[in-house]
């Protein structure tokens, strides 16, 4: 085996080489090691708990035609969106098994109204007093974004899905820009918020570079969550045909950003799990996960949610099977992961 020296020193100051990651990334050698130390990382920070939030995916409607997404504006699909009332029962739903971060995701939907969401805002935060909320809803204007802040939301996620402006030209229309997400996402963390960031792994056209130069990216951005997944073809979009994303590179990233980002929150994705690898979701929290997501969205909502191809619906009885998985496994289910900034 080649000198794993380079890994040891990852692992004490959290700073690797673009030509070690490059080695990580093309070859299997280090695999074996990298997740060891991820987990001893993970679990020096994190023990064994799991970190749940609440997913309420209100709107799938969207005004961007993103070339890998389902919900892309030109998706021929039955469109809804929640009313406040409908939001408002699935935070309780979320709040009586024990969830107290609430994430509210759509699509970039221009009908719903800066003060329509502060509203809603608002009254999740009167009617459930120790939640967290969570937006996740695309780009906005730097007013828009302090007006969410003012009315209570504290986290927002917006994933770059590549740091390269190549690469998001060939994954994105032409109305859209890498440089304004980057802008976005910094103006998000100026304005107060803990921010989540992520990417797609083997997108179309993604290269080994492409993937160094996202880690670098957040690293610079310093993010409190990082979210990616292997990209999973929709056959509404122009990437249908394109094979699915690897399972093994991306538990690898997860690994690498434990090591980079020891005390973030990296979910374990459905997206991930969707890829139907034995054990996968332990094998995704022994390589440094430490956030599931399980999905508050009515069932008959869920189904329009398709972001990507046979992406699981998830029911009560399925969040109950969970938090016993969890155990067997070895993990706990835990309510606050940040008592002290969770507001």
């Amino acid at each position: 085996m080649k000198n794993s020296s380079f890994l040891y020193d990852f692992f004490k100051k959290g700073n690797i080489s673009n030509e070690n990651l490059k080695l990580l990334l093309e070859t299997e050698d280090f695999n074996e090691i990298l997740f060891k130390l991820a987990k001893i990382k993970r679990n020096e920070h994190h023990k064994n708990y799991v970190n749940l939030r609440g997913l309420i995916e209100f709107t799938n409607n969207c005004e961007n035609n993103c070339y890998y997404c389902g919900i892309r504006k030109s998706s021929k699909i039955f469109r809804y969106r929640l009313s406040k009332k409908e939001i408002l029962k699935c935070c309780e739903k979320a709040d009586k098994q024990g969830i107290k971060t609430f994430v509210l995701q759509g699509g970039q939907d221009p009908n719903y109204k800066d003060e329509e969401l502060c509203q809603i805002i608002r009254e999740i935060k009167e009617n459930f007093k120790d939640c967290t909320i969570t937006l996740s809803i695309g780009e906005k204007s730097k007013k828009s974004y302090e007006s969410f802040f003012k009315a209570g939301a504290r986290r927002f996620l917006l994933r770059q899905e590549t740091a390269s402006s190549s690469h998001y030209e060939m994954l994105h229309p032409k109305n859209m820009s890498l440089k304004n997400r980057k802008n976005c996402l910094f103006t998000l963390k100026e304005i107060g918020f803990k921010v989540g960031a992520g990417f797609l792994v083997n997108s179309p056209h993604q290269t080994t570079n492409n993937i160094i130069k996202d880690l670098n990216f957040l690293k610079e951005l310093n993010p409190f969550m990082i979210g990616i997944g292997p990209f999973i073809p929709q056959k509404q979009t122009p990437f249908k045909n394109h094979k699915a994303g690897s399972f093994k590179l991306t538990v690898k990233l997860i690994s690498i950003l434990r090591l980079m980002f020891p005390f973030a929150m990296i979910p374990s994705t459905t997206s991930l799990n969707t890829l139907k690898e034995e054990n996968s979701l332990k094998i995704s929290l022994d390589a440094g996960a430490n956030v599931l997501m399980p999905n508050m969205t009515p069932k008959k909502y869920q189904i329009h949610y398709n972001l990507y191809d046979n992406k699981p619906i998830r029911t009560n009885k399925t969040i109950k099977s969970l938090k016993k998985k969890l155990y067997t496994m070895g993990y706990k289910f835990k309510v606050y992961e940040n008592i002290l900034q969770k507001n």
